[in-house]
C-alpha cells in the first residue's frame, strides 16, 4: 500500500463493512425468497439449501455490531489503549472480510460466494490502509506490550461501568479470588459437586435473585448487572458462573408466564436460594428441535398430571428440588401448540447418594452422563414413568403455551451464556499472560516472542469486543426492547471468543498446558461446551439469519 494513501477513519471502515453486509444481504435474499400471490416470503427449504451463505451473513452482522459496540466503548472511556483495542478489532474484521467469513473450526466461506465484490467496500485503498495501521502484527505487539505492564484487571482496558456496577464487579472479584478459584480445580479433577457452603454464600450475595423483582425477594438489578456478576463468577469457574443460569431461566419462566400464586410461591424461594431449579427440556432425539418433544403429560380425572418420557442433559438434577419440565399435553398436536410447561417438585438427594438414592422419588430415575468439562453440577438423563404433578403445576394454568413461554426466556438465557463465555475467555487471558511472563526460554520470557505476544493481544481484543456486544444486548433487554437478535449475536461471538482464548492460552503453555495440574487444561474443556448449549452455534446462526432476513 502506498504511503500517500490516507487511511479511513474507524467510522468510515465500519460504514464500508455495513455496505458489504448490505450487498451480501441483498444477494442472500435473492436466493431464499420466493414470490407468491400474497407477497414475497422466505422459503424454508431454500434457507436450508443456502445455509452456508445465510450463516455467513449472520456472522458478518454479528461482528459488524461488535465493531460498533467496541468502538463506542473506546470512545466512551477515552483512553489511548482502549482505542487501540477497538481499532484493532475493526481493522482485522475489515481485512478478514476481503477474503472470507470464518464460521468456526474447519468452516469458512469465501466472500465472493456471498455475491459481493469486497474491492468496492472493505477492499478500498483507504480501508486497507486503516487495517495496515491498526491491525498489523506491529499494532498487536504494541497492544501486548501495554497489556503486559497493566494490572490484571486492567489488561482489557477500562470497564466503562457506572459506579454501582463497578462496585458489584469489585465485590464479586474478591469473592471469586478468595472462595471460587481455590476450589475450582479440585472440583473439576475429582468430578464432584460444587460445595454447598459456597452455594449458600452465593445465595447470601444475591446471585440467585439478581434480576428477580424486589417485591418477590430479589435484588431487582439489571441484566447488565447479571452479565457483570456472571462474567466474574465464570472467570473463576464456569460451573459456579452457571449456577445462576438455572435460577435465571426458572425465574424468567415463572415471572413471565406464571399465575399470581405461582409467582408468590416460587420466586421468593428462587431468589433466596431456598430451592434449586433445573431445566428439563432436551430429549435424546430432539436436541434443538424442542417443538417436537415426545415426553407426555397426561391429565388425570382429579386435574393432576402424570409425566412420562425421557429427558437428557439435565444439569444439577440430583440437588434440584424444582424441575421446569416441557412436556406434550396434547398428543393430537405434534408441534409447539401441543406443549405445556410444568413446575414440578422433586426431592433433593444428599451429595453422597449413589444409584437409586440419587433420585428417591417414585417414577423418576436418572443416569449420570460423564463429561469432559463443565463439571461441578453433573449432567443426567432422566426417565419419567407416570411421575405425579399437581394441577397447579401447569405454568400459567393454561395448556399449549409451554413452547412460547420457553422461547420468551431465551433472550436472557443467551445473554447470560454470552457473559459466561466472556468470563471463560478472561480466565484464559489471565492464565496465559501470567504463564508467558513466568516461562523463560532462550534467556527471556516467552511473552516477548512475537507469535506469543500477538496471541495474547488478540485474545484481549476479541474478549473485549464480545464483552461490549454482550452488554449491548443486556441494555436492549433492560430497555424492554426485543433483543433475540442481539442476544443471539452475543452468544455467537462470546462463545467463539472463549474457545479461541482457551485454545491459544493452552498453546502458550505448551506441553504444560496439556497437564491436568495446570488450570488452562480445565479452562479449555470448559470453554468447549459453550458453543453447544443454550442453542448450538449452528442453530444460533440460523436464528440470527432468519431475523436478519425478515421481510
Amino acid at each position: 500500500m502506498s504511503s500517500d494513501v490516507k487511511a479511513a477513519t474507524a467510522h468510515e471502515v465500519i460504514a464500508a463493512i455495513e455496505a458489504l453486509y448490505a450487498q451480501a444481504k441483498k444477494s442472500v435474499l435473492a436466493r431464499v425468497v420466493v414470490k407468491g400471490e400474497k407477497g414475497d416470503k422466505i422459503d424454508a427449504a431454500l434457507l436450508d439449501r443456502h445455509q452456508l451463505s445465510t450463516h455467513a451473513l449472520a456472522y458478518v452482522a454479528t461482528e459488524l455490531e461488535a465493531s460498533k459496540q467496541v468502538l463506542a466503548w473506546a470512545e466512551r472511556v477515552g483512553g489511548d489503549y482502549e482505542r487501540s483495542i477497538a481499532l484493532a478489532y475493526v481493522g482485522e474484521l475489515a481485512r478478514t472480510l476481503r477474503a472470507s467469513v470464518e464460521l468456526g473450526a474447519c468452516e469458512s466461506i469465501a466472500v465472493d460466494e456471498l455475491g459481493v465484490d469486497a474491492r468496492e467496500t472493505v477492499g478500498s485503498p483507504a480501508v486497507v490502509a486503516f487495517s495496515e495501521a491498526h491491525a498489523s502484527g506491529d499494532a498487536y505487539l504494541a497492544i501486548a506490550k501495554v497489556a503486559r505492564h497493566r494490572a490484571v484487571d486492567a489488561r482489557g482496558g477500562a470497564s466503562g461501568l457506572d459506579e454501582t456496577l463497578a462496585q458489584i464487579q469489585t465485590e464479586f472479584r474478591k469473592f471469586v479470588v478468595s472462595e471460587v478459584e481455590p476450589i475450582a480445580q479440585d472440583v473439576h479433577k475429582k468430578d464432584v459437586l460444587i460445595p454447598i457452603a459456597l452455594m449458600k454464600h452465593m445465595a447470601d450475595l444475591g446471585v440467585f435473585g439478581l434480576t428477580i423483582p424486589e417485591e418477590y425477594g430479589g435484588l431487582g438489578l439489571s441484566k447488565v448487572a447479571m452479565c457483570v456478576v456472571t462474567e466474574e463468577l465464570s472467570r473463576g469457574y464456569i460451573g459456579v458462573g452457571s449456577l445462576g443460569t438455572r435460577a435465571e431461566i426458572a425465574a424468567e419462566l415463572i415471572h413471565g408466564g406464571g399465575t399470581k400464586e405461582q409467582k408468590e410461591k416460587w420466586l421468593p424461594k428462587l431468589a433466596s436460594g431456598e430451592i434449586m431449579p433445573t431445566a428439563v427440556f432436551t430429549e435424546p432425539n430432539n436436541g434443538s428441535d424442542l417443538a417436537r418433544i415426545q415426553t407426555r403429560a397426561e391429565r388425570c380425572a382429579d386435574g393432576s398430571w402424570k409425566l412420562s418420557g425421557q429427558k437428557t442433559w439435565i444439569t444439577h438434577a440430583t440437588r434440584a428440588n424444582l424441575m421446569t419440565v416441557l412436556a406434550r399435553s396434547n398428543p393430537s398436536d405434534p408441534g409447539y401448540g401441543g406443549c405445556s410447561m410444568f413446575l414440578v417438585e422433586k426431592t433433593s438427594a444428599p451429595d453422597d447418594a449413589v444409584g437409586d438414592a440419587m433420585f428417591p422419588d417414585a417414577h423418576l430415575t436418572g443416569t449420570e452422563i460423564r463429561v469432559l468439562g463443565y463439571r461441578g453440577m453433573k449432567e443426567f438423563e432422566l426417565s419419567f414413568d407416570g411421575y405425579a404433578a399437581p394441577a397447579e403445576a401447569l405454568l400459567g394454568g393454561s395448556e399449549g403455551k409451554g413452547f412460547k413461554q420457553l422461547m420468551a426466556t431465551f433472550e436472557s438465557a443467551r445473554i447470560q451464556t454470552a457473559a459466561r463465555g466472556v468470563g471463560v475467555a478472561q480466565s484464559a487471558i489471565d492464565l496465559a499472560y501470567r504463564y508467558a511472563e513466568e516461562r523463560v526460554q532462550f534467556g527471556k520470557p516467552i511473552a516477548e516472542f512475537p507469535r506469543v505476544a500477538r496471541k495474547l493481544a488478540r485474545m484481549v481484543v476479541r474478549a473485549q469486543a464480545a464483552r461490549q456486544l454482550t452488554h449491548f444486548a443486556a441494555r436492549e433487554k433492560d430497555e424492554g426492547k426485543r433483543c433475540d437478535l442481539e442476544a443471539g449475536m452475543a452468544k455467537l461471538l462470546a462463545t467463539k471468543a472463549a474457545w479461541e482464548a482457551a485454545d491459544a492460552g493452552l498453546q502458550i503453555h505448551g506441553g504444560n498446558g496439556y497437564a491436568e495440574e495446570y488450570v488452562i487444561s480445565r479452562v479449555l474443556v470448559d470453554a468447549r461446551v459453550l458453543s453447544i448449549f443454550e442453542g448450538a452455534n449452528e442453530i444460533q446462526a440460523q436464528v440470527v439469519a432468519r431475523r436478519l432476513l425478515e421481510i
